[in-house]
C-alpha cells in the first residue's frame, strides 16, 4: 500500500468511509522532504534530513463531524482509520454548520501558481551548509565589532499534497521551500546587540545571496549598539516594513470568521465602515505566481481568489472558511486551511498593503521627531479590545534622519485607532512573507520609555 498513489489512498479512504456509514467525508494525503542546516560560528550545530507522509480523514454522520490522522499507510490501518473516524463521528454533539461545501462552490481547474521548483529538491546537506556558512561568514567579516554569532540557518522543502472530498473535488499540488538566515552579535564599548536578517523563496534562484543576507544583518546589528533610552512621549512612529507587516497579521486575525462568531474581534460590525484612510488598501491574494501564501485550492477544494479586505479604508470583506461563513449568514472566501490532522481554520493567503507614493526614506524625512521600530517583543495586544502594547526597538529619529538607536520603550495605542492613524504608506511592498507591508507611518502614538 505504500506504493500506491497518494490520489489512491485518498480514494479508497473515502470509499470506505462511506462503506462505514459517512454522509461525507474528505481527506488529505501529505508527503514531505525537508533539509535544515545549522551553522555558528563555522561549525555545523544541526544538519537534518526528514521525509515524512501522513493524512487525515474528515467524516460526517448527518451534523456530526471528526477528524483523524495517521502516518501508517498499510491497507488494514487505512480500513481500519475509515471505520474509526466514522464510529467517533458517530458520538460527537451535533452541529447544523458542520458539512462540506456545496458542489457548485468547488474548484473546478488547478492553475499552476508557479509554486514548486524541482532545484530545490535536488540541494544537498552539502550545499546548505556552504550557504549557512557563507552567509555568517559575510556578516562577521562586515566589520570589526561583530565579534559573534547566533548562527546561521538554511531550510529546504519539497511537499506534494492531495486532496479529495465525497462531492466530488479532486486536486493536487506540489509546492516548495528554500531560506537563509544569519544572526550576528556586534558589540562596543560594553554594548553588545544582535540583530537578524533572512530570505525566504519557493525558488532558488530568487533566494537573496548569502553575502547581501550576512552584509544586511551585520548593518542591522550595528546600528543598534550603544542604544539609549527614551523620555515618554506622543510621537509619530514609523514601522519598518517587517514590523508593518506585523500589524497586517493582527488584522488578519480580527477578520477570521472564527474570531467574528466567538466575539473575540474589535471590528465585529464594523463591516462597511471605514476603518482607515483612503490610501490604505488591504488585499489577500491566494492566486500569486509564485507567492508564499499561494495554493490553487483551499483547505476545502474551493478556489483562492482575490478579496480586497480593506478598500481604500473601508472594511470592504471578512475571511471564511465554509463553517464560519455558515455560522455568520456568509460565504466562505476561499480561506480554509488544514493541516492534515485538524479540522479547517480561517488564515489568509497573502496578505499585503497595497504599496504607497512615498519613499521609505521621504517617510523618515517627514518626522521631525519620532520612533522607527525595528523590532516588536511581546504579546500585548487584546484582541478584542484591540489595546495594543508592545515592547519595542528601533532607532530616534530626530529632524528628519535617523540619529541614535533606542531600547527599553514601549508603544502603546489601539489597534483600530492606529489603522485609522496611518498617515503615510510606503512605495517598498516586497513579498518577503505570506503577509507582508511596506513602511508605514502612523500619526501619533504613545512612547513609553523611563
Amino acid at each position: 500500500m505504500a506504493e500506491q498513489p497518494l490520489s489512491d489512498i485518498a480514494e479508497l479512504l473515502l470509499a470506505e468511509a462511506e462503506r462505514a456509514g459517512a454522509t461525507a467525508a474528505d481527506v488529505v494525503v501529505a508527503e514531505a522532504e525537508s533539509l535544515s542546516v545549522g551553522v555558528r560560528l563555522g561549525s555545523i550545530e544541526k544538519l537534518k534530513q526528514a521525509r515524512q507522509k501522513h493524512l487525515g480523514l474528515r467524516a460526517f454522520v448527518g451534523e456530526r463531524s471528526a477528524v483523524t490522522s495517521s502516518a501508517d499507510f498499510s491497507r488494514d490501518a487505512l480500513l481500519r482509520l475509515a471505520a474509526d473516524t466514522v464510529a467517533l463521528a458517530r458520538v460527537i454533539a451535533a452541529d447544523p454548520c458542520a458539512g462540506l461545501p456545496a458542489p457548485a462552490e468547488l474548484a473546478t481547474t488547478i492553475p499552476d501558481l508557479d509554486l514548486y521548483d524541482p532545484a530545490v529538491g535536488r540541494l544537498t546537506p552539502e550545499q546548505g551548509v556552504a550557504m549557512a556558512t557563507e552567509a555568517e561568514r559575510a556578516a562577521m567579516a562586515a566589520d570589526a565589532r561583530i565579534a559573534n554569532s547566533e548562527g546561521a540557518e538554511f531550510g529546504a522543502s519539497t511537499s506534494r499534497v492531495v486532496y479529495g472530498s465525497s462531492p466530488g473535488f479532486r486536486g493536487e499540488y506540489r509546492d516548495s521551500g528554500v531560506s537563509l538566515s544569519v544572526v550576528p552579535v556586534a558589540s562596543e564599548n560594553g554594548s553588545m546587540q544582535r540583530d537578524y536578517w533572512y530570505s525566504s523563496q519557493r525558488r532558488v534562484d530568487r533566494l537573496e545571496t548569502p553575502e547581501h543576507i550576512g552584509r544586511t544583518a551585520a548593518a542591522r546589528a550595528l546600528r543598534r549598539l550603544n542604544a539609549r533610552k527614551v523620555e515618554t512621549c506622543e510621537v509619530p512612529v514609523v514601522f519598518d516594513p517587517e514590523m508593518a507587516g506585523g500589524l497586517l497579521r493582527q488584522l488578519a486575525a480580527a477578520v477570521s470568521g472564527y474570531a467574528l462568531y466567538k466575539g473575540t474581534s474589535f471590528l465585529i460590525d464594523k463591516l462597511g465602515t471605514r476603518i482607515a484612510p483612503e490610501h490604505v488598501t488591504v488585499v489577500d491574494d491566494g492566486t500569486v505566481a509564485g507567492g508564499l501564501g499561494s495554493k490553487p485550492f483551499d483547505g476545502e477544494g474551493l478556489p483562492t481568489r482575490r478579496t480586497t479586505v480593506v478598500d481604500r479604508g473601508i472594511l470592504a470583506s471578512y475571511l471564511f472558511d465554509t463553517y464560519s461563513a455558515r455560522r455568520l449568514g456568509a460565504r466562505s472566501t476561499g480561506n480554509a486551511a488544514r493541516s492534515v490532522g485538524e479540522a479547517p481554520r480561517v488564515a489568509p493567503t497573502n496578505l499585503f498593503l497595497v504599496a504607497g507614493t512615498h519613499t521609505p526614506e521621504a517617510i523618515v524625512a517627514s518626522v521631525e521627531r519620532g520612533l522607527y521600530v525595528t523590532e516588536l517583543i511581546g504579546f500585548g495586544v487584546n484582541p478584542v479590545t484591540g489595546d495594543y502594547s508592545r515592547g519595542a526597538v528601533g532607532l530616534w529619529i530626530e529632524g528628519g534622519a535617523l540619529a541614535y538607536p533606542v531600547e527599553e520603550i514601549t508603544i502603546a495605542g489601539n489597534l483600530l485607532d492606529m489603522f485609522a492613524n496611518i498617515d503615510a504608506v510606503g512605495t517598498d511592498l516586497e513579498m518577503r512573507h505570506a503577509v507582508s507591508a511596506p513602511t508605514i507611518r502612523i500619526a501619533r502614538m504613545t512612547v513609553a520609555g523611563g
